[in-house]
């Protein structure tokens, strides 16, 4: 018989990390908790991105997830922002490696695909689709939001990530 597997999405930012977990179980999608973890922006940043790791820390503690999936970095024109982005990437991965979790990462085009069909879309259609997918969901923010349709997308693709890692393991 199988089990459900909880998974934690994870949307990170270096002053709004979003984080949204569910349990999925076949086709199965069920809503647990969502939130968002802020640092203080007059911080210095190695501060901020402790206060990051500490919070996402507590999350894990709280919620025991089994699996974690994080969006891909976005680019944009600003390097400093691009960079410090990278850096709460970082913390978004080395927290839940850290506890022994596999991490899985996607594009945001592979996750607006998983989610709302097409891999272009807006942050309200994100939120409608999540709604629908999970209609007990709560989220505070729209990282979380997104971190919840980053967990969606990796229990979609879950399954083929893992005959894939089994194929190349042979």
């Amino acid at each position: 018989m199988r089990q459900a597997v909880r998974i934690i999405g994870i949307d990170p930012g270096l002053q709004r990390t979003g984080w949204g977990i569910i349990e999925s179980l076949g086709n199965s999608l069920v809503f647990i908790a969502a939130g968002t973890v802020r640092s203080d922006p007059k911080a210095e940043l190695a501060s901020r991105l402790c206060q990051l790791h500490d919070g996402l820390s507590d999350v894990l503690h709280l919620h025991m997830p089994l699996e974690a999936a994080v969006e891909n970095t976005f680019v944009n024109k600003d390097a400093a922002a691009t960079l410090k982005l990278g850096q709460a990437r970082g913390i978004a991965m080395l927290v839940p490696a850290r506890a022994g979790l596999p991490v899985a990462e996607y594009a945001p085009n592979a996750v607006k695909k998983s989610v709302i069909g097409v891999g272009h879309g807006d942050k309200v259609q994100i939120k409608l689709m999540v709604r629908t997918l999970l209609p007990k969901a709560v989220f505070d923010s729209d990282d979380a939001a997104d971190a919840l349709a980053i967990a969606i997308c990796h229990a979609h693709h879950r399954g083929a990530r893992q005959l894939a890692a089994r194929i190349a393991a042979q």
